[in-house]
């Protein structure tokens, strides 16, 4: 089955700044910016999209109940019927919901079997629209291939790491990448983006908040780590609205910044302006 990791969720206190940040330094564009259509579409669902050419990014208005950071992922395959089925034979116990129309790529929902949350789609379906009409190697998608700056990875973190990789790997035949023996991680691939599957442990958490299983940082490869530094300082202190959160005890922050960067392809760690966790690292 052909498979393309191409969408994940944020839900954010701020939508706009958030989709304002990955715009200002990584280069993210929306599909029409500025249009009425655009305007609609974010006073009717409280959200905006953005995408890198290949990856889409919903920035969704935190509402009652939610929780703010990275919410879910999104996979397009070229046959649902032929993924909800072997979701059905496998693992009964996972659940598959239509979504409601107004989602801009979720046509179906589903989870994994500790309870993670993706978005099912295919080519052709109608709740494709904004930045998740153009498919990759359409003639849209291939006057923008490979821009200097794109999301290369997500990290999920769950219990039990060898079952829920062959989850998303028998379900979607992803590719697993070749780790060091002694990786805990596994590194599941469509060929363009990786889903690190990680386990989650307390003990990690020592000297710091617990955070929960689930997802946790996003990757970008980047053309300099250094030429991405230098302007996301000059951005934060001409805006100070595009500043990072800070941890307010030192060795608490360093520890939570230790996890993040205990990823193989990470360089330099950082957050957005919500606090989401983002590591970069430079094309090779």
């Amino acid at each position: 089955m052909l498979t393309r990791i191409q969408h994940f969720a944020i839900v954010s206190e701020n939508f706009a700044r958030e989709a304002k940040f990955y715009e200002a330094v990584f280069g993210m564009k929306r599909s029409k910016p500025g249009s009425a259509e655009e305007e609609k579409a974010i006073r009717t669902n409280y959200a905006v999209s953005i995408s890198d050419g290949y990856v889409g990014v919903t920035m969704i208005g935190r509402k009652p109940g939610y929780v703010p950071g990275l919410h879910h992922f999104g996979v397009d395959v070229d046959d649902v019927g032929e993924a909800i089925a072997r979701i059905k034979k496998k693992y009964p116990e996972v659940a598959v919901l239509k979504r409601p129309s107004n989602r801009p790529f979720a046509t179906y929902g589903a989870h994994d079997p500790e309870g993670n949350y993706f978005d099912l789609t295919q080519e052709g379906m109608s709740n494709r629209r904004d930045v998740y009409t153009v498919r990759p190697g359409s003639p849209q998608a291939e006057q923008q291939r490979e821009p200097p700056r794109r999301i290369h990875h997500l990290k999920l973190r769950v219990m039990n790491a060898p079952r829920i990789a062959e989850f998303y790997r028998d379900i979607f035949d992803l590719k697993e990448a070749d780790k060091a023996l002694e990786d805990p991680n596994f590194y599941l691939t469509d060929g363009r983006m990786t889903l690190i599957i990680a386990p989650w442990k307390m003990s990690d958490f020592e000297g710091a908040g617990i955070d929960r299983p689930g997802l946790e940082h996003i990757g970008f490869q980047v053309e300099s780590v250094d030429a991405v530094r230098k302007e996301l300082a000059a951005l934060r202190e001409a805006d100070p609205e595009m500043r990072e959160r800070i941890i307010a005890e030192p060795s608490e922050g360093e520890r939570r910044l230790a996890l993040i960067a205990g990823c193989r392809h990470g360089r330099q760690q950082l957050s957005s302006p919500d606090g989401v966790f983002i590591d970069i690292y430079e094309t090779h």
